[in-house]
């Protein structure tokens, strides 16, 4: 384990340009919970803060020659962490877009298999489909909206002209309106 440096932070630079990677590792140990503790306080829901800490510290190994002498190295880590923050976020915004536009082919595309494999699924998928077409208009635009669209309640607000709330409730109305529906239909059918 490395002990922490008395060493001016610029002779420990000095001598990890000259080649001494044994210096870097007393300048992680100098400035890595500092760092750690700025990159969780900054690093975006689901994001991976010890992975962001580790590629800032090798990106700074790796540019350590573009370091100036005389300058401020704390400033100059930390601006190499929020580039790596940036990335982090626009990551974890990729992998959302990809998880939102996935599920819903995925979880139909399943939906289709187990309704292949299990005789019961597929009355009550009819039932929703046959219960899904009474319902038509505005009424139907909002559940389209929400769950084939997947739009954010605030968007299918404006869209609609209403509020979020009366959104949020005529949604809840429409759900119960549709399982009122299915469980019609299935007592119909046994």
């Amino acid at each position: 384990m490395v002990q922490p440096t008395t060493e001016p932070i610029e002779a420990l630079i000095e001598r990890l340009k000259a080649g001494d990677a044994d210096a870097f590792a007393e300048v992680i140990c100098a400035y890595e919970w500092p760092l750690r503790t700025w990159i969780v306080a900054n690093c975006p829901p689901g994001g991976d803060a010890d992975d962001v800490a580790q590629r800032t510290f090798i990106e700074v190994f790796r540019g350590i020659g573009r370091y100036q002498p005389g300058t401020d190295f704390a400033a100059w880590l930390y601006t190499v962490a929020r580039y790596q923050l940036l990335a982090e976020s626009t990551r974890v915004r990729r992998i959302a877009d990809y998880h939102r536009r996935y599920a819903p082919a995925a979880l139909s595309a399943e939906l289709e298999r187990r309704a292949a494999a299990d005789p019961e699924v597929s009355p009550q998928l009819d039932h929703l489909r046959a219960c899904l077409e009474s319902i038509a208009g505005p009424a139907r635009d909002l559940l389209t909206w929400r769950y084939t669209d997947d739009l954010p309640l605030i968007e299918i607000a404006e869209r609609a002209g209403r509020s979020v709330a009366a959104v949020k409730k005529q949604l809840f109305l429409l759900r119960g309106r549709l399982h009122d529906c299915m469980v019609a239909r299935a007592q119909v059918r046994s």
